[in-house]
């Protein structure tokens, strides 16, 4: 007997994750994407231990975690280089069990397309879904420029503006514009050490994180109206950040003009109804675009794509598999939302004493122990899939998730 079909329309993070995740469980699976290339669009990304976590369930984890570079102290700072707080590498990763990883998008792509077939994955192949299919009764038909193909399952992982959601649930206001606007570029590092931070301004932040190759992935973000864009965006990055603390105008000097990629933010405060309609199922952006403000977009596609091939083996019931996924990553998923989005509120401050405040209590927390910064993350990073790895501390035993939906949020799962 045939494998059942699986097909994967957008080949980002997420649905790269999920084709391996359900390849390795028996799914036959066709990743359909319409660049003409894997080379991503992007810079860098941070992977917390929970994606990790993840990755170890398809192999990937150990690979991912020899990348690690920060070592030591970093934190958050003023723009005139004053620390509002410290934070400890290892301190971070005795909390969540494992370090946190910046390394290039490109990298991280690679990292998980080298472990599906070179048959599985179709280049230069927009596709539209046609009709979600019935779990348990006709299959799901997607359009390409070839023609129409049956699947067993369908795996919208097509981005933040998804024609796959929009066909599921046409009625969702889909993503909308959350006040600001982010730079991302990589450079060679600066000839001056210094300590990873995250810098907070009026209205805006920079963030300069190493990577293990030396480069030095950096990312800024500004209160800006929607679609603005300057001529030469290395300029504006000058006009914005160049009276920043070093190494801020130095790596913005090292940038050339080319290499600095602008987008708009987007995000779904408003949670989708569910994730999966008939055989259709949405992971990543396409199901719970977040602000980029607790670096978890990736992240959370991540977890996204290992949970759904858990609840969804070859030969299982389809339909309580998929609702047993929206059950899982909804409510979770809705909660990181919501925190992205409150603490991108207090990136976009820029009144004087609004600002003074918000630098005041980071102070004082960050003085109370470093432990209270941390503990932003808990019930984020801290969170193990329901499949057992070779994670630490994993090994022997089931790894159960750590993380349960606070009560005003379980009532999204209906």
């Amino acid at each position: 007997m045939d494998a059942p079909r699986a097909v994967v329309i957008g080949s980002g993070i997420g649905g790269l994750t999920a084709a391996v995740a359900l390849h390795r469980s028996g799914w036959q699976v066709t990743v359909l994407e319409r660049a003409g290339s894997l080379a991503p669009v992007g810079a860098g990304i941070g992977l917390a231990p929970n994606a990790q976590r993840a990755l170890d369930v398809i192999g990937v984890g150990d690979e991912i975690r020899s990348l690690a570079a920060w070592q030591g102290e970093g934190g958050m700072r003023r723009p005139d280089g004053r620390w509002l707080s410290r934070t400890d590498s290892a301190a971070a990763a005795e909390r969540f069990g494992g370090p946190l990883v910046l390394l290039h998008r490109a990298t991280l792509i690679d990292r998980i397309a080298a472990a599906l077939p070179a048959s599985a994955l179709r280049t230069d192949c927009p596709a539209h879904l046609v009709d979600p299919g019935v779990a348990g009764g006709r299959r799901a038909m997607i359009r390409t420029l070839d023609g129409t193909m049956e699947a067993d399952l369908v795996v919208g992982a097509d981005g933040i503006h998804s024609a796959a959601r929009a066909t599921l649930f046409p009625d969702h206001p889909g993503p909308s514009y959350a006040g600001f606007t982010t730079w991302r570029v990589v450079v060679p590092a600066p000839p001056e050490p210094f300590a990873p931070h995250e810098t907070w301004g009026r209205g805006a932040l920079w963030g300069s994180q190493p990577l293990k190759d030396g480069r030095i992935y950096a990312y800024a973000a500004a209160v800006a109206p929607a679609g603005e864009r300057a001529g030469d965006e290395r300029a504006e990055l000058l006009r914005r950040f160049g009276d920043w603390h070093a190494p801020v105008p130095q790596i913005i000097a090292a940038a050339r003009p080319e290499d600095v990629l602008r987008n708009d933010v987007h995000q779904m405060t408003r949670p989708l109804p569910a994730f999966h309609r008939g055989r259709t199922v949405l992971l990543g952006d396409a199901a719970h675009a977040m602000a980029p403000t607790l670096g978890q977009g990736g992240n959370q596609a991540i977890e996204d794509g290992i949970v759904l091939a858990h609840h969804v083996a070859p030969g299982g019931d389809l339909g309580a598999g998929l609702a047993a996924y929206t059950a899982d990553r909804l409510p979770r998923t809705a909660a990181v939302v919501r925190k992205a989005a409150q603490v991108s509120r207090l990136m976009r401050l820029s009144s004087a004493p609004a600002v003074a405040v918000r630098d005041f209590v980071m102070t004082t927390v960050s003085r109370l122990g470093p432990g209270l910064v941390l503990r932003t993350f808990d019930g984020i990073a801290d969170w193990r899939p329901p499949q057992p790895t070779y994670a630490a501390g994993t090994k022997d035993t089931p790894a159960e998730p750590r993380w349960a939906p606070a009560p005003e949020d379980r009532d999204v799962r209906r």
